[in-house]
């Protein structure tokens, strides 16, 4: 089939994309509104359904590229899908890392290898990325569905068989820290965004992202076998709501939470996914509903990788940059480029600062679309 059939397809993505980046380049963390940030620890907010989006996108992209790795042949497969995996995976630890060097006491010094996080967004992506290409490359659909619901059931025993007894979805209770995640990367390499050791992309909890991918290749393939018609909308959108209801009432038991990536999360997210891609199909193909939104996010959802990336690194280097912000306790406090353009552009339009810190994040959403616009004007699309 034409690609031109699945313009959508594209469409969601770069919705994924430009929202993920959004969320996570506000202008204050310490104003946002409730929807645009993640939850605690149960739950699911808007915010929370991004990354799983993003690794439903990256099936349904498989599901258009698997066919014709079939046809080059098991050593193109996996010379293709090692390498890929490997290179996201090298580009997101790359990004923990750098700029290599930080401020501490006026002073540049050097990032050591032994207080860097390893694992991470584009980690995660890598390895369950992995995982699922070889799973829909040698199983069959129906195959790769079983293995689907074990991973999802397995993980569920594990966190309640080796978690505390009583308290086994918590931060303190969850099994991944103390028996994986620390043993093997040292608590030296995880996130410390809770106050302790625990990364929510860590080892424990990455065999349930598999099962995203794995839903969004199966979604893809069914796209292609179904093409554009009412039925095969109608159908996503019955599976995205049998999906939800499951993870709802499964949630009743084991939480619903995207800090320990829960198989619960997956199957809520997964059918958010496809409701709204479902709403997404009908629009733009079967009612040809074309806007200039749909165009604002399509070039986003031509280089995701790049912009995301390139979203992740500017802010980094632009932080090394100090401008003098007066003193505090007799001391110079020093700002950067990014918080100055806050602190004297956003800041000032509104007397609430969530609004401001909003109106941030839109400014450097419209910033990375700029660039993505004028490389899709130059067909300039950067592939990993």
């Amino acid at each position: 089939m034409e690609k031109k059939r699945y313009y959508s397809l594209d469409v969601f993505r770069g919705m994924t994309v430009a929202l993920m980046i959004m969320v996570n380049n506000p202008g204050s963390w310490s104003h946002i509104y409730a929807p645009l940030d993640h939850a605690t620890w149960a739950g699911c907010t808007p915010t929370d359904l991004v990354f799983p989006f993003f690794l439903f996108v990256v099936g349904n992209a498989m599901a258009f590229v698997v066919p014709r790795l079939k046809e080059a042949g098991d050593r193109a497969f996996l010379s293709k899908v090692i390498r890929r995996s490997l290179l996201i995976f090298a580009i997101g630890l790359f990004l923990n890392w750098f700029p290599f060097v930080k401020w501490d006491n006026n002073a540049l010094v050097f990032k050591a290898w032994e207080n860097i996080r390893i694992f991470g967004v584009l980690q995660r992506i890598a390895v369950a990325y992995l995982f699922a290409s070889l799973i829909v490359y040698y199983c069959r659909p129906k195959t790769a569905i079983i293995i689907g619901v074990i991973i999802l059931i397995g993980y569920w025993w594990l966190c309640y068989a080796l978690g505390t007894p009583g308290d086994a979805y918590s931060l303190q209770g969850w099994f991944g820290t103390q028996r994986v995640d620390i043993p093997v990367l040292g608590a030296n390499h995880l996130y410390h965004g809770e106050g302790v050791a625990f990364d929510p992309e860590g080892i424990a909890s990455s065999a349930a992202p598999v099962v995203q991918v794995i839903i969004g290749y199966l979604t893809g393939h069914y796209i292609r076998l179904k093409g554009k018609s009412y039925e095969m909308v109608t159908h996503l959108f019955v599976a995205g709501a049998l999906l939800l209801f499951i993870g709802a009432f499964w949630g009743q038991f084991f939480i619903i939470s995207k800090k320990i990536w829960t198989s619960t999360f997956v199957l809520f997210t997964s059918g958010w996914a496809l409701i709204i891609l479902a709403v997404v199909i009908y629009f733009i193909e079967l009612r040809e509903k074309r806007t200039w939104l749909d165009r604002f996010f399509n070039v986003f959802g031509k280089n995701p990788l790049f912009i995301f990336v390139l979203s992740g690194l500017l802010p980094r280097i632009l932080w090394l940059i100090r401008i003098p912000a007066g003193t505090e306790n007799g001391q110079p406090v020093y700002t950067n480029p990014l918080g100055w353009f806050y602190d004297h552009i956003c800041k000032p339009v509104f007397s609430n600062e969530n609004n401001s810190s909003l109106l941030y994040a839109f400014c450097f959403i419209i910033f990375m679309w700029v660039i993505v616009y004028f490389m899709d004007k130059k067909k300039i699309y950067v592939k990993v």
